[in-house]
């Protein structure tokens, strides 16, 4: 029980920095977190980032989608969150939320450079797009995965972006990490400045060697 009960504060713990840092907005996004090989406590339906208690989390069998029916629904994006707990193994913490300058990356022709700073290699060191599908589709759920294993940053376009990684710390920092760099992405291109992208062997050579945790497994 002490499992669950510390998995529920560290959600509902993000829900409200993420509204606090305006990392979120109103009811969109979810998150979820990964409490044994089989089973996740996933965000409810319809719920409020900022205002999460016990009640609003749902724990949900990954393999099968099943949930308890006899309260709160969780979120319809299960198939993203579980898709991405299927295909990473090293994936304890999923943030799906819909921050101003990735969705304006998301729904643009923006493309995002990870190569940047030294956050931007680290948090967001693989990005990829997923194409629109509704939210809750199979068809977008499937999707996510496939590219989780080569991606632990996803945009989704004309809808937001999905992260994930080993912690609910190390998950939100890559949330706000996506969110900075879009945001100078978006910025360099309307100043017409011209961004200092490292090269390719430069930031292997930094993740190999950064030190911080050992390198993703891809």
């Amino acid at each position: 029980m002490r499992t669950i009960s510390t998995s529920w504060q560290e959600i509902i713990n993000v829900g409200q920095y993420m509204m606090t840092y305006g990392l979120a907005w109103g009811n969109s996004g979810n998150i979820s977190k990964r409490i044994d090989d089989d089973t996740m406590l996933i965000t409810g339906s319809g719920t409020y980032m900022g205002h999460l208690d016990e009640t609003d989390l749902v724990k949900v069998t990954i393999s099968s989608g099943w949930y308890d029916g006899g309260g709160k629904r969780p979120s319809k994006e299960i198939p993203m969150h579980a898709a991405i707990y299927k295909a990473r193994p090293d994936a304890g913490f999923v943030i799906h939320s819909s921050p101003f300058w990735t969705t304006l990356a998301a729904c643009s022709d923006l493309q995002i450079e990870s190569k940047l700073f030294i956050e931007s290699m680290y948090y967001a060191e693989r990005i990829a797009y997923v194409d629109y599908y509704h939210p809750g589709s199979r068809e977008l759920g499937a999707a996510v995965g496939e590219n989780a294993k080569e991606a632990n940053v996803i945009i989704l376009k004309n809808h937001g972006l999905i992260v994930f990684d080993t912690s609910m710390q190390e998950a939100r920092m890559c949330l706000e990490t996506i969110e900075m760099t879009c945001k100078m992405a978006a910025i360099t291109k309307m100043t017409g400045l011209n961004p200092a992208v490292l090269g390719s062997d430069t930031a292997r050579d930094f993740l190999d060697h950064s030190g911080y945790k050992p390198p993703r497994l891809w």
